[in-house]
């Protein structure tokens, strides 16, 4: 091979092979949409604003937080007024490689996350939103999590 014919090789080459990783990663419009909701919970939380912790949940939903192996169960809006409290310490959760499923106007998301506060993980495990879409609007309607101290495995 002549050298012109390799450079053109090499940049084909690295062009196919961004053009798949794009399309393996890149998050459908109806994706995002899904997860535009949790994002506006996570935010509301870091802000520590029980309203915005609210706005995209379903009214009389439910969330379960695994902890030690004992389910400890409360309602969004239970949920959002002990979050929601004036703090000191800033809180942040992240979700990551999220995996997404949608049929018609119901979505899961199950995504591994880390809890931060003070900008350091304090706990870390498996996010399981259900969600559903409301006159066009995604909504929160349960949250599962586990939660584990031990992130140094993750």
């Amino acid at each position: 091979m002549n050298r012109h014919t390799r450079k053109f090789a090499f940049f084909f080459g690295m062009i196919l092979a961004m053009s798949i990783a794009i399309h393996v990663f890149a998050q459908s419009a109806e994706e995002q949409a899904v997860l535009t909701p949790i994002h506006a919970m996570f935010e509301g939380m870091s802000k520590r604003d029980a309203a915005a912790i609210k706005a995209p949940t379903l009214p009389g939903g439910t969330m379960v937080l695994m902890r030690d192996g004992k389910p400890a169960q409360m309602t969004f809006e239970a949920f959002a007024e002990r979050v929601g409290k004036p703090g000191t310490t800033q809180i942040e959760e992240r979700i990551h490689n999220p995996l997404i499923r949608i049929d018609n106007d119901l979505a899961v998301v199950w995504a591994p996350f880390d809890f931060l506060v003070d900008g350091k993980v304090d706990h870390c495990g498996t996010d399981l939103f259900n969600l559903v879409r409301v006159d066009g609007r995604w909504m929160i309607a349960s949250v599962a999590d586990t939660g584990t101290k031990n992130c140094s495995a993750k």
